[in-house]
């Protein structure tokens, strides 16, 4: 049989190869939701792998078992349509959801609509969300959300994407992360077929099997659309293969498939026929050439790869015809102002600037309110690529939108260049409050980018200007930025004198969101000085907040409740707020501030030695894509600590990075953590000259400002370095008492604040051979190899001729100190294996199996084998034994 006889038909016809097991565990996932226990499966493979047609496969099954089945996909536009998936689903869903979803009040109203649309009857119910590498931000939310909340649902939802476009920096990465640590979602790979189910497409063919596979690794799209095609022998590439394809359509079936194309995959088959005035036969030519699909009354590419093919062999002038006739189509359609999104993509492919500027302003502020704040900043800069002639004043507003959408995407110097750009029209057409707002507001964005210096002179020139004017609420947040830049200085004594001028300016000037931010500036001023009052005004910050609906500052609040805490070494109070805090973004999805507040959360746990667990979440947050400087800065001093009191590699890197960062701030916040623990990585790698010096780098700023922990543990390691004779006045008390010499009563003080590597530190100093060996065994259960050896050395000084040899090496080779046999056990759990089954391949009995796993999840700070197998994923135990 020759290779024309292998039609899309007879290809169709073989079931779906080497995926049955993959359709019998989403049979299982699909069952237990049946049960109400919910999840959600994450499909991964490269682009033609076949994702689709397992799920289309897997939907079928289960619709005919009597599941509710529905179905929606992300679009691959220029820049996303905002929750594209949910609103696809829109049709299947009873009115009385459509109409629920489409008037919510606001974004996390609409997810909760749609998790309960997911558990109404008939159960079980199955939704599947198709290519979600392309989803905008509040599709990743809603994943993120509906991940969090859905194991106690009857409902399965699958999610497809592409391994090859999710790379580290994509945000689809930090949800997979996010719900990964849940016990609600599963991972699935796609794999490509094996040589001999390639064998088995190509029977029949003229193709070599074996060839076949060389060329395209098992990727079914690929094989088949080569196999599909008339030309004798390979194509050389999957496109020609596309193109060679299309090319036997006749001429209006090769104009629908281009309309098709630029209308993009799913589509409306109205909009194609409308365009063309072509017939319903076009697009049956299409689909009878295997080039389209049909669903009700739209149609899809059976690959996004081949629509790519069909769009890049169109001429370019031709191209933004075809995308003005859509535009014209779509803005004819009384659907057309719910696809915002779509209108200005192509009114911009068509080159049409009024468009563009109707449509795209539109979308950016539905993506904003929507919390997709990447496709709001992506529209308003579609917008002002088209603005040049616009009239001054609407293209400053549009400026500032787009400065404050990459202020909250991180792209700081885009929000400051647009800041800069508003504010010379504002000058120009005379507005002095306008003028104002611009100069503070990127003093905010200067400080988060590092520019302190050039904040410091936004802020006064803001200052300056709305002086001049009557007492505004413009003049209450310049106000309430300067004392943020002193507070975050530690110029404490500055910061309370200025806040409390703007408390009384914010109060007569009604600007209510001022007063809660400058609430929260004086009480984190009042807490960093050890004034606890401090917790009453952030306190206060917290309840106005919450009751003005300002997500963000309650959760800023917290953010520094938690951090100023963690900064006086109250780390009971810090763990309070910062778990709390945490949860209320985890709730709302507020990812920056909970982010920073992780960060913090680290440095605690770092503190009262839970080293595994503050080296899990420090080192989960720095691959977190696109961190803040702020939150990068503090979760690599936490790791950073971890790892030279642990005498791991790879310290000062992290420690360097951190120094960099913390230097452009040019505030003691930064600095003084930064340096503390230089000076002590120095100290344990016996460089003294070294020690001395990094701590004399933020000594006299920390005297300065009076702050007593900073000053207390600068003047510690100058000590030890032999810099400095006694304790300065205003050490904090721990570290003054060892530089008194009084060991035994630093030692019980640091007990107190629950820092065991401190309190084991300060016994060491001890001439009492008891307390000494007690500040060993403490070290060495903690891990702390190198002060751990400095104290055996101690030990021998003072005359002890048996000194304890402590943990072996291969037990502190890894993050969590496992033994060898711990890490045996933990590879057994991590297959599932049974207490007894362990037992038997490792020949010991089954209580000391149970011994060991006990001992396992101490280590790991985790309470059952799940949590277990994931953290030692997570700190790569396995690859380090």
């Amino acid at each position: 049989m020759s290779s024309t006889d292998t039609s899309s038909t007879k290809l169709s016809d073989h079931p779906l190869l080497e995926r049955t097991r993959h359709l019998d565990e989403l049979g299982v996932y699909l069952r237990d939701a049946g049960d109400g226990r919910g999840s959600v499966v994450f499909i991964g493979g490269n682009a033609g792998i076949g994702k689709t047609a397992l799920v289309r496969e897997f939907a079928g099954q289960a619709a005919n078992q009597g599941s509710r089945v529905l179905i929606g996909a992300c679009d691959p536009l220029s820049t996303r349509e905002p929750l594209a998936p949910l609103f696809d689903i829109l049709d299947e869903a009873p009115a009385e959801t459509r109409d629920r979803l489409r008037n919510a009040d606001s974004r996390i109203t609409r997810f909760r609509v749609f998790l309960e649309a997911l558990d109404a009857p008939p159960r079980p119910c199955l939704a599947i969300f198709e290519d979600v590498h392309w989803a905008d931000e509040a599709t990743l939310d809603l994943l993120r959300y509906v991940g969090r909340r859905i194991r106690e649902t009857h409902a399965l939802l699958v999610a497809t994407y592409r391994n090859d476009e999710v790379g580290s920096d994509h945000p689809l990465r930090i949800v997979l992360g996010d719900v990964a640590s849940l016990g609600t979602s599963h991972r699935m790979r796609v794999p490509a077929l094996s040589e001999s189910a390639v064998g088995i497409l190509a029977e029949g063919s003229n193709f070599d099997p074996n060839e076949l596979y060389q060329l395209t690794g098992g990727n079914p799209f690929f094989v088949t659309e080569i196999l599909a095609t008339d030309q004798e022998g390979i194509p050389p590439t999957v496109r020609d293969a596309v193109l060679a394809r299309a090319s036997r359509l006749s001429d209006r079936g090769r104009a629908t498939l281009g309309a098709a194309a630029v209308i993009g995959s799913p589509g409306e088959i109205w909009l194609v026929t409308g365009i063309l005035g072509a017939a319903q036969s076009a697009i049956d030519e299409c689909i009878e050439a295997g080039m389209l699909e049909i669903d009700r009354e739209s149609y899809r590419f059976r690959h996004e790869i081949a629509r790519q093919a069909i769009l890049e062999s169109i001429a370019p002038s031709h191209l933004a015809i075809l995308h003005a006739q859509t535009l014209r189509k779509l803005e004819q359609s009384p659907t057309s102002r719910s696809k915002l999104a779509r209108l200005a993509h192509h009114a911009e492919a068509s080159g049409h600037r009024e468009a563009v500027l109707r449509y795209a302003p539109e979308a950016a502020r539905t993506a904003s309110a929507l919390r997709s704040h990447r496709e709001a900043a992506d529209q308003f800069e579609r917008a002002i690529r088209f603005a040049g002639d616009l009239d001054s004043e609407k293209r400053a507003k549009l400026l500032e939108e787009y400065a404050q959408e990459c202020y909250v995407t991180d792209r700081m110097e885009a929000s400051i260049r647009a800041r800069r750009d508003a504010l010379e029209i504002w000058r120009k057409l005379g507005d002095p409050f306008r003028e104002g707002e611009n100069l503070y507001r990127m003093a905010r964005v200067l400080v988060l980018a590092g520019q302190n210096a050039e904040a410091e002179e936004a802020s006064k020139a803001a200052i300056d200007v709305l002086e001049r004017q009557d007492p505004s609420p413009e003049l209450a947040a310049a106000s309430q930025v300067q004392a943020h830049r002193r507070m975050l200085n530690r110029d404490n004594a500055d910061a309370l004198a200025r806040g409390r001028q703007a408390i009384e300016l914010a109060e007569r000037t009604g600007a209510r969101e001022a007063l809660i931010s400058v609430y929260n500036t004086v009480g984190s001023a009042m807490l960093v000085s050890n004034d606890h009052e401090g917790r009453r005004y952030l306190e206060r910050s917290v309840r106005m907040a919450r009751d003005a609906g300002l997500d963000e500052s309650v959760a800023s609040a917290y953010g520094n409740l938690g951090s100023a805490s963690g900064e006086i070494y109250d780390f009971e109070q810090a763990d309070h707020y910062l778990e709390e805090g945490i949860a209320y973004c985890i709730e709302r999805d507020l990812d920056f501030e909970r982010n920073y507040m992780q960060a913090w959360l680290a440095l605690s746990h770092l503190h009262q030695g839970r080293w595994s667990r503050a080296s899990a979440i420090a080192s989960t947050l720095l691959r977190y894509p696109g961190l803040s400087p702020i939150s990068r800065i503090m979760a690599q001093v936490a790791l950073g600590r971890i790892r030279a009191r642990r005498g791991d590699p790879e310290a000062w890197p992290l420690l360097d990075e951190a120094l960099e960062a913390a230097r452009k701030t040019a505030t003691l916040q930064r600095l003084g953590p930064v340096h503390s623990a230089r000076a002590e990585a120095a100290w344990l790698e016996g460089d003294h000259d070294r020690t001395r010096e990094e701590a004399n780098q933020a000594f006299e700023l920390a005297v300065r400002q009076g702050h007593q922990w900073f000053i207390g543990e600068m003047a510690y390691w100058r000590w030890k370095s032999g810099d400095l004779d006694d304790a300065p006045e205003g050490a904090a008390e721990p570290y003054a008492l060892q530089m008194h010499g009084d060991a035994r009563t630093a030692a019980a003080r640091w007990s107190v604040l629950k820092c065991p590597y401190e309190a084991a530190r300060a016994m060491a100093e001890s001439d009492d051979i008891s307390s000494v060996r007690l500040a060993f065994e403490e070290l060495d259960s903690l891990g702390a190899v190198p002060a751990r050896t400095a104290v055996a050395q101690r030990l021998r000084e003072l005359g002890v001729q048996e000194v304890p040899r402590g943990s072996r090496p291969t037990t502190l080779a890894n993050p969590a100190q496992l033994t060898r046999r711990q890490i045996e056990v933990a590879e057994l759990i991590a297959r599932g294996c049974t207490n007894g089954q362990i037992a038997e391949r490792l020949y010991i009995s089954p209580k000391t199996v149970e011994n060991h796993i006990t001992a396992i999840f101490s280590k790991l700070e985790v309470d059952n084998r799940i949590e277990a197998v994931k953290e030692i994923s997570r700190l790569g135990i396995f690859q380090a034994k």
